[in-house]
């Protein structure tokens, strides 16, 4: 698992190996087992995470209860909690795992301490933190712009691990269309492509 974490110093720093390896011995990484809740929606959290290995599923319970699914974490993908810049610092999400995870497990303190000591990993996340923002704004804009069987086949094109790995229900949720909805849709598409 840390050759992930050395792929992104190498790639996004000049640290020496000496230094990745000190970084690497410092991070926590942890074990969570499908159905752990991350963030509960309320809470204030000063933890981020970095997946290595699973899916972690970002979802709102809204007024009536239903659980509007927002977003999927897979693996080498960040997911920052921090609201810390907000008057309400409560999380607006529920993060829980959808299958056995193994995360990097990071917190403002520790972070901080990290930047002040080797400042590249602060360009490094700012860089990462870019990368991620740019593809999500380029999917945001899609998403608005699309029906719900384009959103279907771009989930198709980006993300077909998901297919295997999430219940339907949650995928129907993330793409804004009714379970029965993303079940003809998906018929259609089988069809189509026989």
């Amino acid at each position: 698992m840390n050759s992930i974490l050395f792929k992104y110093m190498t790639t996004y720093t000049s640290l020496s190996e000496e230094e990745q390896q000190e970084i690497s011995d410092s991070i926590l990484i942890k074990e969570y087992k499908k159905g752990s809740l991350l963030v509960r929606q309320g809470d204030v959290s000063s933890k981020c995470y970095f997946v290595l290995k699973g899916c972690v599923r970002q979802y709102s319970i809204d007024e009536s209860g239903r659980e509007i699914t927002s977003n999927f974490y897979t693996e080498e993908q960040a997911i920052a909690t921090f609201n810390h810049h907000k008057q309400d610092q409560s999380s607006k999400y529920d993060f829980v795992c959808t299958e056995d995870c193994i995360l990097v497990v990071g917190d403002l303190d520790t972070e901080k301490r990290m930047y002040k000591k080797y400042n590249q990993l602060e360009a490094m996340t700012r860089k990462m933190m870019e990368i991620s923002f740019s593809e999500v704004q380029d999917e945001f804009a899609s998403f608005i712009n699309s029906t719900p069987e384009e959103r279907y086949k771009a989930l198709m094109m980006k993300r077909p691990h998901l297919l295997d790995r999430v219940p339907q229900h949650q995928l129907a949720s993330y793409l804004g269309i009714t379970p029965e909805s993303f079940s003809r849709i998906k018929k259609r598409m089988q069809r189509n492509r026989t």
